[in-house]
């Protein structure tokens, strides 16, 4: 199926809908929700997904996994995608909150052969065997550490979104402090519990996720690393190795790319 909306066929009586869908390039899907599990997957492009726990940034040729129920919203950069809508009961060992995930080479075919499915497809035969082998392939995902956490705390959001609108690898606690009415010592200690990293380890994360959108658009890896506050480009990309496992040039747009067709 291809560019229907979840919210006309959800109470199919099926376990799994697969649909495809073409996106405007730049376009944002509002905060919504769905009942069903979804696994949303881009053939081509990059996905900007934002939840209330923080945002994630979906390569091409990878997926993002979002809980039912879940909150979200969707910035589609040059996006095709393959999305399955799954029954909550029927998912097996299901991921326990948003993420990216690596999306294996069958997978990506079972992907490829699940939105060509009819809707009420019969699950006795070949097409029901089918959705069961994509329930065993999706017990399998793994995740990729694409995720920038935000903290509960409004007063630590708010420094957040701030650093996310102009990032500077050299911010420092102290530039925030008086606003924030907490000492530093407060401020590291909310911030870890909350995101789970130091102030100095978010930062890293969140410079080199956000480089991930624009590498895919084609912007140098010397623009990037100069407009981030670092050294040189040397230092932003071994910064960047460490933390994804890695080279920026990796997800580069003249690299060999997955589709599905």
């Amino acid at each position: 199926m291809r560019n229907i909306p979840i919210d006309d066929i959800d109470d199919t009586p099926r376990p799994l809908v697969a649909i495809r869908t073409d996106y405007a390039d730049g376009q944002v899907l509002p905060w919504h929700r769905h009942r069903r599990v979804q696994l949303l997957y881009g053939a081509t492009g990059v996905m900007h997904v934002a939840t209330g726990a923080g945002n994630w940034v979906v390569p091409p040729g990878q997926a993002v996994w979002i809980p039912a129920e879940e909150a979200h919203q969707v910035r589609m950069l040059g996006v095709s995608t393959h999305s399955l809508y799954l029954e909550p009961d029927a998912v097996i060992r299901p991921p326990p909150m948003c993420q990216v995930v690596k999306v294996s080479p069958l997978l990506r075919q079972l992907l490829a052969e699940a939105v060509q499915l009819p809707l009420l497809y019969d699950l006795d035969g070949r097409d029901g065997t089918l959705a069961g082998l994509v329930f065993h392939e999706l017990a399998r995902l793994s995740s990729l550490p694409f995720h920038i956490p935000l903290p509960e705390d409004e007063r630590l959001q708010k420094v957040c979104r701030a650093f996310l609108d102009e990032p500077d690898i050299h911010a420092r606690i102290e530039h925030w402090l008086p606003r924030l009415a907490m000492s530093e010592r407060t401020f590291s200690r909310l911030f870890k519990q909350q995101t789970g990293l130091s102030f100095l380890r978010w930062k890293q994360q969140a410079c080199v996720v956000l480089a991930l959108e624009r590498l895919t658009a084609g912007e140098s890896i010397t623009r990037i690393a100069l407009e981030y506050g670092y050294d040189s480009p040397a230092s932003f990309s071994t910064m960047f190795r460490r933390r994804l496992g890695q080279p920026p040039s990796h997800y580069r747009p003249d690299r060999p790319r997955h589709r599905l067709d």
